[in-house]
């Protein structure tokens, strides 16, 4: 049973034992609380015995990750002793997209999905099983949830976090490191090196045992003596071997076909690491019995004392990984040796800073009817070159990887931007011939509406701010924000033309909901429905109202928590573009009134209701300069771009109001236009009196 929890936020988990109890009834045993970490050992009775099958424990305890609202997920999860996931239930959230959009049955169904995958396997979400990994054990595939990808990704960072401090401090895990404080390789450091080149850097390190080096590991056991032909020749070679780390691109390009390299790219997390072994002589390091996808029985890797799980990364036939004419020179002396890729996940711990140990186990057996073996291991040290990695992060940024699975978007999100910089810096491109604003405005708003806003969900919100509020109140980081980079991107460049265009940039341009209400109002237009005028007084009056709900909001959003959820929602954003009407009745209800009203009172919930609005307006006072062009007869004697500015943000004095002001530049086709602007009329016409007068009193000089 799912367990929310409708009570507001606790910094702290919310579970006593009579709660574990409750939700791991029998035949489960829950212990009392351990005394050094936020746990509780899950037992189970068997017969007389009562074995340790568990352990339970709440995310917020070990990884208070904010979520997109600035709150921590609170998840109550339970591992097994080999790590893997019996149980994850969401014991409490804040997430916008949840809560009265998508509902929370889409979160619940996402949690249940983790049950059975192990901390050691490699989870992927919204990922599809590629040729050759489907049936790769070391990956886990979870659908996602449209709609709420950051949201998620931040749940996913919040399961995984909390469950590796436990799975470390009590399973042994990496012993006791953190994986998200381990040194990672460089992604980009790449030399062009041959075979022998890449020896010499120490990348490929190259080991050679002999049959008496073997001979020796037995010595005193029951293996001691037990290889005659190793006997015969004791300085003969019983094993060579190269190992590499493939994922050092100065290995790994130089190594492989570019195909290859791209399909490895493309089939491993962005922490994995995938390690190359060579091996030829009288002893196989896979051995004939060896499985393809599994991992090695006569092959282990070690790293400080701690076994790491690794396995075979299970190529496609067809991919042909090596190229030997062009990329490969391999030695004359290493013809014929056979070849392994193992798979290392980055959960597993791996520390690229620290040298990879291979341990290769060889064993042998005394007696047929009764043998007895004994086992002993040649080991052997992949390190990698120092400045081939960088240093340890302190922190849980695992938004790069989100961040490079959306460069697609990032590129045209930025295309965009540009565009938009580039016609308001040279705003007369456009209003010049005052066709090219009527094409090119509701082209940009439709971009904005169907590609940053329900496309890409880069719809900034009130919920931007209160999660910012909140999250410094309560002294949290605001990392959260960079797991939505449509989100980082338009706050970066909004704050920027706070100083130069003011608060009209974002409303007039790149916000997706005022884009539907003005590209609503041009199709319908040809309807001519009345559009109200609002007196001046009353126009004055209204757009206060903002500014009311904006304290409101940022006031309930101190004091209380859960109560914010709902204030937000006189936005109608979420509902339009992050749900694209897909919700309960009466939020898709306000959000047509709200667009209805457009219809009649322009822009109305911009102009009067927005509490996002407010906030820009606010921010807006720091532009540096007013850029829009006005005369010394704008408002005296001349009122056009004031009676014709439907935003009524032009004072009767002819000034722009730039808090009011959303950017439409109609005001500088006026401005522009000596067919539509007052003194440029009049001046035309006083130009063609005097030539007609001039033309005259020559007619008259030659009578």
């Amino acid at each position: 049973m799912t367990l929310i929890v409708s009570s507001g936020f606790l910094h702290a988990g919310v579970m006593d034992k009579a709660a574990m109890e409750k939700a791991f009834p029998s035949p489960y045993v829950v212990g009392d609380k351990d005394e050094t970490l936020p746990v509780w050992p899950l037992y189970q009775q068997i017969s007389t015995d009562t074995p340790l099958v568990g352990y339970a424990f709440e995310s917020i305890d070990l990884a208070a990750i904010p979520g997109f609202a600035g709150i921590p997920f609170n998840l109550l999860v339970a591992i097994d002793p080999n790590g893997s996931f019996l149980s994850v239930r969401v014991l409490s959230h804040h997430e916008p997209v949840f809560l009265e959009g998508l509902g929370e049955k889409p979160l619940i169904d996402f949690a249940q999905q983790y049950t059975g995958i192990s901390l050691m396997q490699n989870i992927k979400i919204d990922a599809k099983p590629t040729l050759g990994s489907a049936n790769n054990s070391a990956n886990a595939y979870i659908d996602g949830v449209t709609k709420a990808t950051a949201s998620v990704r931040i749940f996913n960072q919040s399961l995984l976090s909390s469950s590796l401090k436990v799975a470390r401090e009590k399973l042994g895990y990496a012993k006791g490191r953190d994986p998200d404080l381990i040194a990672r390789i460089k992604p980009d450091m790449f030399e062009p090196m041959s075979w022998q080149e890449l020896v010499d850097e120490g990348l490929i390190v190259k080991y050679r045992f002999s049959n008496q080096e073997v001979e020796t590991l037995f010595a005193g056991t029951i293996g001691e003596g037990q290889d005659p032909e190793g006997a015969e020749a004791p300085d003969e070679t019983f094993v060579e071997l190269y190992a590499a780390n493939l994922t050092v691109p100065t290995v790994g390009r130089n190594l492989l076909l570019p195909q290859a390299w791209e399909y490895i790219k493309n089939n491993i997390g962005s922490n994995d690491q995938l390690l190359l072994v060579l091996g030829k002589g009288r002893y196989s390091f896979v051995g004939e019995d060896f499985v393809r996808g599994k991992v090695p029985e006569r092959l282990s890797l070690n790293q400080a004392d701690l076994p790491i799980e690794m396995r075979d990364f299970d190529l496609d036939d067809r991919l042909s990984l090596f190229d030997l004419e062009y990329k490969l020179k391999l030695p004359d002396d290493l013809e014929g040796f056979e070849w392994k890729l193992f798979h290392v996940i980055g959960q597993a711990g791996l520390d690229p800073a620290y040298p990879a140990e291979f341990k290769l186990n060889v064993t042998r057996q005394k007696g047929w009817l009764y043998p007895e073996s004994a086992t002993e291991g040649l080991a052997f040290k992949v390190p990698i070159p120092e400045h081939y990695v960088a240093a340890a992060e302190t922190d849980n940024k695992t938004w790069h990887s989100l961040w490079a699975g959306r460069k697609v978007d990032i590129v045209i999100l930025i295309t965009g931007l540009l565009v938009l910089t580039i016609v308001l810096v040279k705003y007369r491109i456009l209003t010049g011939p005052a066709q090219r604003l009527r094409w090119f405005r509701p082209l940009y708003l439709l971009f904005t509406l169907v590609f940053i806003g329900w496309y890409a969900q880069g719809q900034l919100s009130i919920v931007n701010i209160t999660g910012v509020l909140q999250a410094l109140v309560a002294g949290r980081s605001l990392a959260f924000f960079l797991y939505d980079p449509m989100t980082v991107l338009l706050w970066a460049y909004i704050g920027i033309t706070f100083f130069v265009w003011g608060r009209g940039t974002f409303c007039g341009w790149l916000c997706p909901f005022g884009a539907l209400q003005e590209l609503i109002g041009k199709l319908l237009a040809f309807i001519k429905l009345p559009q109200l005028k609002v007196s001046t007084q009353l126009d004055a009056r209204l757009k206060w109202i903002k500014y009311i709900v904006l304290a409101t909001i940022l006031i309930i959003a101190i004091v209380s928590v859960p109560l914010t959820g709902s204030v937000v929602e006189i936005e109608p954003f979420k509902t339009s573009i992050t749900l694209m009407f897909d919700r309960s009745w009466p939020f898709v209800l306000w959000a047509v009134v709200l667009l209805l009203l457009s219809l009649f009172v322009y822009k109305g919930y911009c102009r009067y209701i927005c509490p996002l609005g407010a906030g820009l307006a606010i921010f807006g006072k720091l532009r540096i300069y007013n850029w829009l062009p006005r005369r010394s007869e704008c408002g005296q004697p001349c009122q056009l771009c004031k009676n014709r500015c439907e935003y009524q943000s032009i004072e009767q004095s002819g000034k722009i109001d730039y808090d009011e002001c959303f950017q439409c530049l109609d005001c500088v086709v006026i401005y522009d236009s000596d067919e539509q602007c007052v003194p440029l009329i009049v001046e035309k016409r006083q130009g063609r009196k005097l030539k007609t007068r001039k033309s005259g009193d020559d007619l008259i000089a030659s009578s």
